[in-house]
């Protein structure tokens, strides 16, 4: 499984496209922008960068989340709700297209995941996107994802702010979690992780960056060139 996109909290979408449009990011809606609650910085390969926001309340919908998606994903979806804006959460692809054998296999090495839930995403244009995910009931665990059908990394993206990849998701890791972490993400060479009390998101890192980028445009994400480490 490697890394497929990391979660970007915002608390108005369309602020946020505005300003990491002003970046120098190309960002794209995931579905018609009006009602949009999700948009994309992609790249030609790799990781992407998703901007979202969260329901109104969505903090006290925990189980009627995990009637509609799957047990875990409301408390997971409620500590999104419940977050400042910054960087809240990732993503790893699996090589299926169906995620039942991947989530037995998490369940038969002690790592309990909710029901696999098929989604249908619309996108401005109109055309469709299918794809698969799942959430372990440990919010703070990578939750998986199938590939998009049809696939979505545009063959070329040309950010003005020179950006070609995301090629570090820097990550801190309680000990608890640490087995299940790599199990689920140790694979993939873009994390990092450091021994921390607990699991969370603390950096990511861009290559080709040409340059600093304004922090407070950032929505809270501690975003660097792919050379810096902190």
């Amino acid at each position: 499984m490697n890394c497929s996109h990391v979660l970007l909290k915002v608390s108005d979408l369309h602020e946020a496209v505005k300003d990491f449009r002003e970046l120098g990011f190309v960002v794209d809606y995931a579905s018609a922008e009006a009602k949009a609650r999700h948009a994309h910085i992609w790249f030609a390969k790799g990781p992407i960068i998703e901007l979202l926001t969260t329901p109104p309340k969505a903090e006290l919908l925990r189980w009627p989340i995990d009637l509609a998606f799957g047990r875990g994903s409301g408390t997971r979806m409620a500590r999104w709700a419940r977050a400042p804006e910054g960087l809240c959460d990732v993503a790893v692809v699996t090589d299926e297209h169906d995620l039942a054998v991947p989530s037995h296999r998490l369940r038969q090495a002690g790592i309990a995941t909710g029901r696999a839930v098929k989604w249908t995403r619309t996108r401005p244009n109109g055309a469709q996107t299918r794809f698969q995910f799942t959430y372990p009931r440990n919010d703070r665990l990578p939750f998986l994802v199938t590939p998009y059908d049809p696939p979505q990394h545009p063959a070329e993206v040309a950010h003005p702010n020179g950006a070609i990849g995301l090629s570090g998701v820097l990550m801190d890791v309680s000990p608890a979690d640490r087995p299940a972490f790599d199990l689920i993400a140790g694979g993939d060479p873009v994390f990092t992780a450091t021994t921390a009390d607990l699991t969370r998101i603390t950096a990511i890192e861009l290559s080709g960056l040409t340059g600093d980028l304004n922090p407070a445009l950032l929505h809270g994400a501690l975003l660097r060139p792919a050379s810096r480490r902190i």
